[in-house]
C-alpha cells in the first residue's frame, strides 16, 4: 500500500489555490473532466509531488459541502519557520485559529474551512510575541 493523497472539496477554486500557495504548495498537476464537469488541481510542497492534497472544483457548484469540515480532522505540514509563516499568512488575510504560542504547531482554515496544522520542523522556537500571548479565534 501507498499514499496517493488527501482530497478535499473546494467552492472557489482560484481562491482555494491561492490559499494552499501560501501554504508554500505547487501545482504539480491538473485534471479537467468535461463529462464529468469537474476539475482536480493537486498541489505539493516543492520536491514532494508524492505527497498532494487534490483539490476538486465541482464547476455546477456543490452544495453538499457541509459548513464546518472539523470532521474531515486536518491536513499537516512542517515549515522551517513557524513564525515567519503565520506572519506571511497573517499578513495576506488568514486567521491564525491557534497561534504558535508554544513555538512548534498553530492551525489555520482554508477558505473551505479545512483544518489545517503547521508544525515546526525540528524543535520547538523560542516563544515569541507577538505569539506567545495570542489568544485562539474561533476553533481549529
Amino acid at each position: 500500500m501507498r499514499y496517493l493523497h488527501t482530497m478535499v472539496r473546494v467552492k472557489d477554486l482560484e481562491t482555494s489555490i491561492t490559499f494552499y500557495k501560501l501554504l508554500g504548495l505547487e501545482e504539480t498537476r491538473r485534471h479537467e473532466s468535461e463529462a464529468g464537469r469537474f476539475t482536480l488541481i493537486f498541489m505539493a510542497p516543492p520536491g514532494q509531488p508524492e505527497c498532494p492534497v487534490e483539490l476538486t472544483f465541482n464547476w455546477d457548484g456543490d452544495d453538499e459541502l457541509p459548513s464546518d469540515s472539523r470532521h474531515f480532522g486536518h491536513l499537516a505540514y512542517a515549515v522551517a519557520d513557524i513564525y515567519a509563516k503565520c506572519a506571511e499568512l497573517q499578513a495576506a488575510g488568514v486567521t491564525i485559529n491557534r497561534p504558535p504560542r508554544d513555538g512548534r504547531m498553530a492551525f489555520v482554515r482554508s477558505p473551505d474551512n479545512i483544518s489545517i496544522e503547521l508544525l515546526q520542523d525540528g524543535d520547538p522556537l523560542p516563544p515569541q510575541e507577538p505569539w506567545a500571548s495570542m489568544e485562539n479565534t474561533g476553533h481549529w
